[in-house]
């Protein structure tokens, strides 16, 4: 029978995973490997405080693990000596990782005999790092995709195992987008672990001239003002339409903005175009704000906010 690095090739679907995620994109992936092969363990991130209440909120790969009766385990830290026992203890072929929140540490990254692979959400060597649909959305980008690297110790500067790209659609924002990569990941996951087990892939170093970053956002990434360009603003306000939210200040109060789409129409920055729907002036065109959050409110429709602020065409904000 024949042996690719050591592993029955027929016994290949009997890998053992230990799987790396956090958030609702690393689900999709979570549920495809487990459908094709056993995976030890999951590995996410502490539930955190949310809401008001401040209530402790499990991670969306802790309650999907739980339905698919797998192990979860929440280290605070995997550079502690009992993250590292513990996962040779459970004694994995391989770690995939799908925005777990943590960097592998070296000794992690040499346990499983097959290494650590990780499916990150751009087609690297562009935006490594934190943000990369973010930043993908804020860039005006048109294309981008999911990349199965090869684990080092570096932010995603390991060898390329293989890669998927879709396109990016006018109407596309952050969460339709982060729903595409899971999509995508979930395809490309399973499958690229096979044939790399099988000895099928030969991993590719990228190329470090074309490497760009997407790194952390934070809070003061959304803040716009009208006096920038009008495509600049609903870019911006598609890439952070899941957290933080693109916002400015009207009457000295925050109002956070959704959803926008781009005029083309013409007039002095900040100014009140029309009322239905609200289209404000800014550099270059204008902005409709079709979904806004004001500061101590709900969400609401822009015509429903300039109509709370007794707006009428031709008032600056």
């Amino acid at each position: 029978m024949a042996v690719a690095n050591g592993l029955t090739i027929a016994k290949v679907n009997r890998l053992r995973i230990l799987y790396m995620g956090t958030p609702g994109i690393a689900v999709a992936p979570l549920r495809a490997l487990a459908r094709r092969y056993d995976v030890a363990g999951v590995f996410c991130r502490p539930d955190k405080p949310a809401g008001r209440k401040r209530e402790l909120k499990p991670p969306a790969t802790k309650i999907a693990a739980a339905q698919l009766s797998i192990r979860v385990f929440q280290p605070e830290s995997l550079k502690s000596s009992a993250s590292l026992e513990l996962i040779e203890s459970l004694a994995p072929d391989l770690i995939a990782v799908m925005a777990y929140g943590q960097i592998l540490p070296k000794d992690i990254l040499s346990i499983p005999k097959y290494g650590c692979i990780n499916a990150h959400a751009s087609l690297l060597p562009k935006y490594r790092g934190a943000a990369p649909v973010q930043y993908a959305l804020m860039n005006g980008d048109v294309v981008t995709g999911v990349t199965i690297i090869r684990m080092d110790e570096g932010i995603d500067t390991g060898e390329i195992l293989s890669a998927a790209e879709f396109a990016i659609a006018d109407e596309d924002d952050a969460v339709s987008v982060f729903s595409k990569v899971s999509e995508t990941a979930a395809d490309l996951l399973p499958e690229t672990t096979e044939l790399w087990a099988k000895g099928k892939i030969t991993a590719v170093k990228q190329d470090e001239d074309s490497a760009s970053y997407a790194p952390m956002i934070k809070k003061e990434t959304g803040r716009f003002s009208f006096s920038e360009d009008a495509r600049v603003i609903h870019n911006r306000i598609r890439g952070l339409c899941a957290w933080p939210a693109a916002y400015f200040e009207a009457r000295g109060k925050i109002v956070k903005v959704f959803k926008s789409a781009y005029v083309p129409e013409r007039g002095s920055e900040g100014e009140v175009l029309s009322l239905k729907p609200l289209t404000v002036a800014a550099s270059g065109g204008a902005l409709a704000l079709i979904d806004v959050l004001p500061a101590s409110g709900k969400r609401m429709d822009g015509t429903s906010f300039a109509a709370g602020l007794r707006l009428k065409k031709g008032d600056i904000l």
